[in-house]
């Protein structure tokens, strides 16, 4: 006979609501500077390094642990099964109308995989885990998140493959967000939420209260799907009127990709390098009138593989300069081409 407190439901717990609307405040902080890089008001690939990327993972990061938490809070005791297929029928419908959406607006880098995509997978498969002791759930995450570290194929180089996230090429797309690692992190939610929960920390969280600074962002993380299926569109839209009427002053399109190219290559090469790599790529595009195309984002596979065969060539080019001047060539090589921003 089954005990009585596991029919108890685990309670609604304010904290946790709260948690999920700082981190949807924190997304659209991130997406609205992604917006303004997109309208050329910020640097090209500002969003994409340093601090801003780091910034965009915990984002991510946050949204995912509190997936594998949600989890566990509404199926927990026991899987309720129409609630269950209610909320996925609704994250499933939230990411196709994402990958419908961006595939007409920015077709070379469509969502296919994102975050909403992640969570309705993650969703399934962590019912797999709902009754696993925490400490093994807790194994199988750090397992998948260190597993892309050490193993990648290219037999994972297809569609399908790409939702795994062991390729060793990272397909273009605007939020890419495969099983390994970040499926890891659901589970970190779920083997944490679940040591709570044994150890009676649920229980207080639930009795704590919060005043009426927090009724916004309780709301907000009570309704956290709709939130984030409009919060974008809503930003987006706004800065796309504010740019009809206050266009940004671009800069040329040869300023504009060396400040890309420079970005790009700082993830791989130290500032010096790259100073002497990027206008070798700029000199050898143009030299072929291929400048606009790229900013026309009119990429296909060949001209990846033209952009890949420049950037050896410039990559030697760069190393052989450097040695001949007495610098040491810094460590890795430089991404195949840069994505011009704006």
């Amino acid at each position: 006979m089954q005990k009585p407190e596991l029919k108890a439901r685990l309670p609604r717990i304010d904290t946790i609501d709260i948690a999920r609307g700082v981190a949807l405040v924190a997304m659209a902080i991130y997406h609205f500077s992604w917006d303004l890089e997109y309208f050329g008001y910020a640097t090209p690939g500002m969003t994409e390094t340093g601090g801003w990327k780091l910034f965009a993972r915990a984002i991510a990061s946050s949204f995912l642990i509190l997936v594998g938490v949600s989890l566990y809070l509404a199926n927990g005791r026991e899987i309720r099964w129409r609630p269950f297929w209610r909320r996925l029928a609704m994250v499933v419908a939230g990411a196709v109308a994402i990958t419908v959406v961006t595939w007409f607006m920015m077709r070379e880098e469509f969502i296919y995989f994102g975050i909403l995509h992640e969570i309705a997978l993650a969703s399934l498969i962590g019912l797999l885990f709902l009754r696993l002791p925490s400490l093994l759930t807790l194994a199988a995450a750090i397992a998948i998140i260190v597993l892309p570290n050490f193993y990648s194929s290219e037999l994972f180089d297809n569609p399908a493959g790409w939702v795994l996230g062991l390729s060793p090429y990272v397909p273009r797309s605007n939020d890419y967000v495969p099983l390994f690692p970040w499926f890891g992190t659901v589970l970190i939610g779920l083997s944490v939420v679940k040591l709570a929960d044994a150890t009676g920390l649920l229980r207080w969280l639930a009795g704590i209260g919060a005043g009426s600074w927090a009724v916004p962002l309780r709301f907000a993380g009570r309704h956290s799907l709709a939130v984030y299926l409009l919060h974008q569109p809503i930003l987006f839209g706004s800065v796309f009127v504010f740019a009809q009427f206050f266009p940004a002053q671009m800069e040329t399109p040869q300023v504009r990709f060396l400040q890309a190219c420079q970005v790009e290559c700082e993830k791989s090469r130290d500032s010096e390098y790259c100073v002497s790599y990027c206008p070798c790529m700029l000199h050898r595009i143009e030299g072929e009138h291929k400048l606009n195309d790229l900013f026309a984002r009119r990429e296909t596979p060949e001209t990846r593989q033209w952009l890949t065969g420049l950037a050896r060539q410039c990559t030697d080019e760069t190393d052989n300069r450097m040695l001949l001047e007495g610098n040491t060539p810094g460590k890795g090589k430089p991404e195949s081409g840069a994505k011009p921003g704006g």
